[in-house]
Order: C-alpha cells, then sequence, then structure tokens
C-alpha cells in the first residue's frame, strides 16, 4: 500500500517490498490471501474473511495457552501507538519550548521567526531525505518532528498572541476532534478507502498544494495577498478544504496502518507510519490555525 502523503507515495507498505500490499503473500502462519483485484492496493472486502483460527499448539496436550504471544518482529497496533506517541510527543516539547524561549514581541518577532522559518525548512528536508530512504530512520524522523515543532511553536505564539487569542488551543481542539471524527468514520465502515478514493485524495491535494504555490509566488512577487486564497472568503473556504483534505489523508493513514499489520510489515515500519500521521495531524493544525486567524481576523 502506498503511503498517504503525496511526498511519501513511493514508500510505505507497497506491493514492491514484498511484506505488504494485496498482491503480497501473508506472513507465514496467517491466513491465505484472497483475490488482489487487479492489483488495486485499496483492494476492498476482508482479505481474512471466512478463514479459521489458527492453531493453538497447546490446545491438545492440555498445557494451555501459553503466558506471551512469541515475538514475531512483525509490526502490531501497539508499536504504531507507541511510535506515534513518542513522535507526537517531541513535536509538542519542541513546540512547547518554542513557545516559551523564542518570544514575539516587537522587539524578538523577527529573529524568533527567522529561527521558525529555519527550522521549518530543515524539517522538510529531513522529510523528503526519510522519504527516499529504503527503510524507516527512527533518528530522522524524531529530528524532523522536533524541528517541526519549533515551527510549530513560533508560528502559533504569532497567531495566538498578535492576531487572535486563544487560536492555538482552539486549533488543537480542532485537530483532536477531526482525528476522533475519522478514526471512528473508518472503523464503522462510513469510509471506504480503495483506489478511487485514493485518486480522488491525491488529484485533491495535487491541485490544493499548486494552488497555494501559485497564491505564494504572487504574494511574494506581488505584494499583499497574492491571488487572495488565504484571506477573506477565499481563505475561509480554502482553509474548509484543507482541513477536509487532512482528513481524507487521515483515513488514508488509518488504512494503511491496517494492512501493514495484516500483511505482516516489520516491527520497524511503525515509525514510518508515526510519520505519516504525524504529518497529516501538522497539515491540519495547521490549516485549523489559518482559518481561525482569518475568522477572529475579520471580526
Amino acid at each position: 500500500m502506498r503511503s498517504s502523503n503525496p511526498v511519501f507515495s513511493r514508500r510505505g507498505f507497497s506491493r514492491d517490498n514484498g511484506y505488504a500490499g494485496f498482491n503480497a503473500q501473508p506472513q507465514a502462519g496467517g491466513p491465505a490471501a484472497v483475490g488482489t483485484q487487479s492489483g488495486n492496493p485499496y483492494a476492498t472486502g476482508n482479505p481474512y474473511a471466512g478463514q479459521q483460527a489458527p492453531t493453538n499448539p497447546y490446545a491438545q496436550q492440555g498445557l494451555g495457552a501459553p503466558g506471551a504471544p512469541a515475538t514475531t518482529g512483525r509490526m502490531t497496533m501497539d508499536d504504531v501507538v507507541m511510535r506515534t506517541a513518542t513522535t507526537l510527543g517531541v513535536l509538542v516539547v519542541t513546540a512547547a519550548l518554542a513557545w516559551a524561549l523564542l518570544p514575539v514581541d516587537d522587539a524578538n518577532i523577527g529573529k524568533s521567526y527567522g529561527i521558525a522559518i529555519g527550522a521549518g525548512l530543515v524539517a522538510m528536508v529531513l522529510g523528503f531525505v526519510q522519504s527516499f530512504k529504503r527503510k524507516a530512520s527512527p533518528a530522522l524522523i524524531l529530528a524532523y518532528a522536533a524541528l517541526e515543532g519549533v515551527f510549530l511553536g513560533v508560528v502559533s505564539s504569532v497567531v495566538d498572541n498578535r492576531i487572535a487569542s486563544g487560536a492555538a488551543m482552539q486549533a488543537v481542539l480542532g485537530t483532536m476532534a477531526v482525528f476522533v471524527a475519522v478514526l471512528v468514520a473508518y472503523k464503522a465502515g462510513w469510509i471506504r478507502v480503495n483506489r478511487r478514493f485514493y485518486g480522488f485524495v491525491m488529484a485533491a491535494a495535487l491541485g490544493f498544494v499548486l494552488l497555494m504555490a501559485v497564491n505564494l509566488l504572487f504574494a511574494v512577487f506581488g505584494g499583499g495577498d497574492g491571488l487572495g486564497f488565504r484571506s477573506g472568503g477565499l481563505g475561509i473556504m480554502f482553509g474548509i478544504i484543507g482541513v477536509l483534505l487532512g482528513a481524507c489523508f487521515l483515513a488514508l493513514d488509518f488504512k494503511q496502518v491496517e494492512d501493514g499489520i495484516a500483511y505482516g510489515a516489520p516491527r520497524e515500519e511503525a515509525w514510518l507510519a508515526a510519520f505519516g500521521l504525524t504529518m497529516t495531524l501538522v497539515w491540519i493544525y495547521l490549516e485549523f490555525l489559518r482559518l481561525i486567524a482569518i475568522l477572529q481576523g475579520n471580526d
């Protein structure tokens, strides 16, 4: 399965790496694979439906179940949760430190903002480096989280203290609400992640990013707000679209994790899942922060 994040589309639990995807063989001892549906990386249906539960090797000997399952070296949900919590924890700590140690008053905002932009650019470079590595690198991922936290801490402080009071907390709550809502909808089957869904989300994301890039170029070379995609009514509309795209990315991330576990991805790939989830949550948070700044700035 491909990663849900566009810059990581060449990585993740793909058919080419031999341990995941709907054309791959399941891990040893696991249930047999079902039809591949013409190589669709988001094939529908439960590949484990109708399969018998694995035989308990202790049952016939009257020994009962073992105290703990044997370590298989395969990714589990606990691995994903722990790696994601670690990555987000590093991000939150560095964001809090940046907020406290990099003031955004009139005398220091230029220096603080310069440090934030530099940290954000380095974080982006580290993200691209990780995306082209064949294996997940915990050091790179944690470094990315730390630098991204510095960027978010300063940007959040600027918005909260100079534009819209309380915006940072509102953006955090909004991000948490979207995460829970998408998770519930995904587990309930209200969101079906298939090839059509993937294609639509990637096309929409590409168009969104291109429009924002054009707007940024016009703003840099023409001054003002560029084409107005980040202010006024258009800014509100594109902020809502950005949040919705982030929600779609979350659904793709959940599918990536589910497939990785089902098809026996190595345990270290939990770091890649954590990386994707962190990037998506950062996207949603920034879109909420921008949207709140526009709404309160127009009051």
